[in-house]
């Protein structure tokens, strides 16, 4: 009964954190709406919350990207089920960076029979776009496919189909670092992150906690993990 009862309050505990996810990635946009609600946002408007959006879009992305070497290194599968969380709101941001494009830049429903040409034009002449677009297209196939059924259904195929996130990130890197003018730090923080979590596909998967080259965060990383492990998140770090 004992066991059971834990059981369930790990259940309940985990769920509670899923749900804290959830309202996390959804701040950036509910903060952009008051800001836009409240006038905080001038001038050319649409611009800005174009590029809020495809910002936090490729933030979710990257963050989910980052789950498996952190998992692989630390053994912290309790992380696992935020790929999947991250993913669909990164997801749920690009499309919402299209969306806007469509309807608000380009006004597709009020005046079709003009706006549509426009569309075809920017993709077929205007590489950012060209590249963000293709990108976009590329992760319709990843969301739907997410779900536990799709991966029984799609069985290894599941894994390569959903390897292509990793050419859906460098395509918004390029879409972000064509779209700008001026200062491309930030695309290019992005472009480094994921060309070094792509790397970390490759490496072994070895304990990074134990190998790291300083020992003040070497021992944190054993303390961090020896933590996690006392609650049932993780794998117990192997003994030396």
């Amino acid at each position: 009964m004992e066991a059971g009862g834990g059981r369930l309050e790990s259940r309940a505990g985990r769920t509670a954190l899923r749900v804290v996810a959830h309202l996390a990635c959804f701040v950036p946009l509910a903060w952009m709406a008051f800001e836009l609600a409240a006038g905080r946002i001038r001038g050319e408007w649409i611009k800005e919350i174009t590029h809020r959006t495809g910002f936090w879009g490729l933030s979710f992305i990257t963050l989910s990207l980052a789950i498996t070497p952190l998992r692989r290194s630390f053994g912290w599968n309790a992380l696992q089920p935020y790929r999947r969380v991250l993913g669909l709101w990164g997801f749920a941001y690009i499309a919402t960076h299209f969306l806007i494009y469509f309807l608000l830049d380009k006004q597709v429903p009020f005046d079709p029979a003009a706006a549509w040409p426009e569309v075809v034009k920017d993709i077929a002449k205007r590489p950012y776009i060209t590249v963000g677009f293709t990108g976009f297209l590329m992760l319709i196939p990843l969301a739907v496919t997410s779900t536990k059924g799709w991966i029984r259904r799609l069985g290894k195929r599941w894994t390569a189909l959903h390897a292509l996130v990793y050419v859906i990130g460098l395509a918004g890197v390029v879409h972000f670092t064509w779209s700008v003018k001026a200062d491309h730090t930030r695309p290019t923080l992005f472009g480094l992150a994921l060309i070094t979590l792509l790397g970390a596909r490759f490496l072994p998967r070895a304990d990074l906690g134990r190998h790291l080259p300083f020992s003040g965060v070497s021992a944190g990383a054993r303390t961090a993990r020896g933590w996690c492990a006392a609650r049932g998140w993780c794998r117990p770090l192997p003994s030396r």
